[in-house]
Parts: C-alpha cells; sequence; structure tokens
C-alpha cells in the first residue's frame, strides 16, 4: 500500500519526490511535469492516461503499473523495473528504456519511435503491431516476445537475442540484424526488405513467404 503522505505530496505539485512509496496509488488521469521519481516504488500503480513530461524514473519499481494509454514526454526510465507493466496504446516515443526490465509486459500497440532499450529485458513482451521503427535494440533480450505486425523498420537489432520470438508479418526494413539471434523465430510474411544480416543466427527460424 503507498504511502498517503505521499500520495498527496505528488497531487499538490511535490517535485522531488525521489524513493517514494506510490505503490498501488490511483493516479490515472494525472499530469505531471519535471518530477523526480527515481528510485521510487510505483508497484501495481495507476497511471492510465497520465501524461508525464521531463519525469526522471530511473530505477524506479514500476512492476505491474498501469500506464495503458500514457503519453511520455522526455521520462528517463532507464534501468527501472516494468515486469509485467500494461503499456498498451502507450506514448513512448524518444523515452530513454536503456537497460529496462520489460519481461513479459503487455506493449500493444505503443509507440516507441527512436526509443533507446539496449540491453533490455523484453523476454515475452507482448509488443503487437507495436511501433519500434529507428528504435535501438542493441543486445536486448526479445525471446520469446510476441512482435506480430510491429513496425521495425531501421531499427538496430546487433547482438539482439530473438529466439523463439514472432515476428509474423513484421517489418524490418533496412533493419539491422547483425549477430543477432532468431533461432527457431517465426518470420512468417515478414519484410526483411534491405535488411542488414551479416552473421544473424536463423537455424530453424520460420521464413515462408519472407519479403
Amino acid at each position: 500500500m503507498a504511502n498517503s503522505n505521499d500520495v498527496q505530496r505528488i497531487k499538490k505539485g511535490d517535485k522531488k519526490l525521489s524513493g517514494t512509496d506510490l505503490s498501488g496509488a490511483n493516479l490515472s488521469g494525472i499530469s505531471l511535469k519535471n518530477v523526480d521519481l527515481s528510485d521510487a516504488n510505483l508497484i501495481f500503480a495507476d497511471l492510465g492516461g497520465t501524461k508525464l513530461k521531463g519525469i526522471n524514473l530511473s530505477s524506479a519499481k514500476l512492476i505491474g503499473v498501469n500506464l495503458s494509454d500514457a503519453k511520455l514526454i522526455d521520462v528517463n526510465l532507464s534501468n527501472a523495473n516494468l515486469i509485467g507493466a500494461k503499456l498498451s496504446g502507450a506514448d513512448l516515443n524518444g523515452t530513454n528504456l536503456s537497460g529496462i526490465d520489460l519481461k513479459g509486459a503487455k506493449l500493444v500497440g505503443t509507440k516507441l519511435k527512436g526509443v533507446d532499450l539496449k540491453s533490455a529485458n523484453l523476454s515475452g513482451a507482448k509488443l503487437i503491431a507495436a511501433n519500434l521503427s529507428k528504435s535501438n535494440l542493441t543486445e536486448a533480450n526479445l525471446t520469446k516476445a510476441n512482435l506480430t505486425k510491429a513496425n521495425l523498420t531501421k531499427a538496430n537489432l546487433t547482438k539482439a537475442n530473438l529466439t523463439k520470438a514472432n515476428l509474423t508479418k513484421a517489418n524490418l526494413t533496412k533493419a539491422n540484424l547483425t549477430k543477432a539471434n532468431l533461432t527457431e523465430a517465426n518470420l512468417s510474411k515478414a519484410n526483411l526488405t534491405d535488411a542488414i544480416l551479416i552473421d544473424t543466427k536463423l537455424t530453424d527460424a520460420a521464413t515462408e513467404y519472407v519479403n
């Protein structure tokens, strides 16, 4: 349960909230600007439909948090824990997500254009129809991730682990898959036009009707 004093502080506009306990708090629809929430506990908090601008959420605990349809502008989520988070329909374009843990997170239709996801853990994440164009997924863990119909145009997937990932109908035009591991990945009807496949591992990958 959240600390009631901490909840009142954020609602009153306090900007210095590093390390606060907002677990399970209902903050849906709230608008926050330039708030320091680094190392804060937001486990299972409801932030659905919020507008977050210039927020520092680095190393925050966001397990199971609801950020569906939220708009994040210049938000720092580096090294944050978002295991099982709900981010469907959220706009995270340009957000810093390097080293983030999004294992099993729901990111259906999420806007992640140009996002830094270097070394991020996205294993088992649902990224159906997500926009990951021009994103940095270098050395990211996408094992068993569902990327059906995802837009990965010009994405950097160098050394990414896509073992058993579902890339059915995904758009990988001009994507960089150098030394990526796609063992047993499903690439059925995926678009790989002008993709870079240097030393890419495609052992037992399904490649029916690949463009």
